[in-house]
């Protein structure tokens, strides 16, 4: 079984049928440079993300990929605008399929990958869809990071009184016919 350690690039491709069918274990980082879809979303494209993905077949006979991906990225504060950065890990458990029937045909505990007929495909984009279901959708600091006054608009207002539409309509109704 070949094994890689974190502190060297996940391989940009490679053959999942066959790393499933010979039980390989891929062990590495991927530059969050080379995840443009990711790096579209966050401030630092600088980092990384550690990447482990154990290949096999299942219970039930199909060819799978588990492991997961996570890294520290540096996302904009929707609060104070300002730099944040927040952990994000992403579970990966892949069905490796075909095609689109075949897609179908798998038990509802299993989400496809979709493969090329044959040969290599990009490690890369799949790595990177996980990583974008797993992004928090409003990143934000986990401590008050803007001062408590710029939240306030003031005075509270008592609200006034709303005039009742109806109210013409009662008069109306209780005046004497003519």
């Amino acid at each position: 079984m070949f094994s890689a350690p974190f502190d060297k690039p996940l391989p940009r491709q490679g053959d999942p049928r066959k790393f499933a069918q010979q039980g390989v274990h891929l062990a590495g980082y991927v530059p969050v440079s080379q995840l443009p879809r990711v790096r579209d979303l966050v401030l630092e494209e600088e980092g990384q993300v550690r990447v482990d993905l154990m290949f096999g077949i299942s219970e039930e006979g199909k060819l799978v990929v588990q492991g997961s991906a996570a890294g520290d990225l540096v996302f904009t504060c929707q609060r104070c605008l300002g730099p944040v950065t927040l952990p994000v890990e992403a579970d990966i458990g892949l069905a490796l399929v075909r095609t689109e029937m075949d897609a179908k045909q798998l038990p509802r505990s299993m989400d496809p990958w979709l493969l090329p007929e044959e040969g290599n495909t990009e490690l890369f984009p799949m790595v990177e869809e996980e990583l974008l279901l797993s992004m928090p959708s409003v990143a934000f600091h986990d401590h008050p990071c803007i001062d408590e006054d710029l939240l306030s608009s003031g005075e509270p207002v008592e609200p006034e009184p709303a005039e009742n539409p109806f109210q013409v309509l009662k008069q109306l109704k209780g005046s004497p016919k003519k």
